[in-house]
């Protein structure tokens, strides 16, 4: 069996009710709006804003996780600001998460930063993709549009075929993580 790869693409967006609308007049249904919690890390000895690679704690509604994304490289960052890169996630217990950075933190991690954002993820009936936006906290309004597959170019083209469709192509393409952006925003 093939790895399943995550391909996606994240644009900003001024307000997000117009795109909702049309969301759910192409036949799209939003899940409840969830408030994630990120708590991303490093390795003392290699820093993972330098190799953009994602170490996290996810808390969410009553679930909890642990996700690694490997380093980028120009084959996971296409040029036009499609990722596709392998993740691996590992579900825990909600009441664990705290144990989790506290076992990053005694292991020598270093926690780079807090990332909590209110997302809203829309789905299709019978597709592969997801459309989430997210509004991130001191960084903004986002949407990103997610596909699973272990065919990158034929998810790249469902990818661009739903941005198509919502005509999100006038919104600027944002190639730096939610981790990046909100560090940003905070002056680090």
């Amino acid at each position: 069996m093939q790895q399943l790869i995550e391909v996606e693409r994240k644009r900003q967006l001024g307000d997000a009710e117009p795109v909702a609308e049309q969301l759910r007049e192409l036949g799209y249904h939003a899940d409840a709006a969830a408030v994630e919690v990120d708590t991303y890390y490093s390795r003392p000895d290699i820093d993972y804003m330098e190799t953009v690679e994602c170490l996290r704690v996810r808390e969410s509604s009553g679930r909890a996780e642990i996700t690694y994304k490997p380093p980028s490289t120009t084959s996971t960052h296409s040029g036009s600001g499609v990722i596709s890169k392998p993740e691996t996630n590992i579900a825990i217990a909600d009441d664990q998460a705290s144990a989790a950075q506290q076992l990053l933190d005694a292991i020598g991690m270093i926690e780079l930063a807090r990332v909590e954002k209110s997302r809203v993820t829309y789905r299709r009936p019978d597709s592969n993709h997801v459309v989430s936006i997210d509004t991130v906290t001191g960084a903004g309004v986002f949407i990103e549009v997610e596909v699973m597959s272990a065919d990158i170019e034929a998810a790249t083209v469902t990818l661009e075929q739903v941005e198509a469709e919502l005509g999100l192509s006038a919104c600027p393409t944002v190639e730096l993580p939610y981790r990046d952006l909100v560090m940003q925003a905070a002056g680090r």
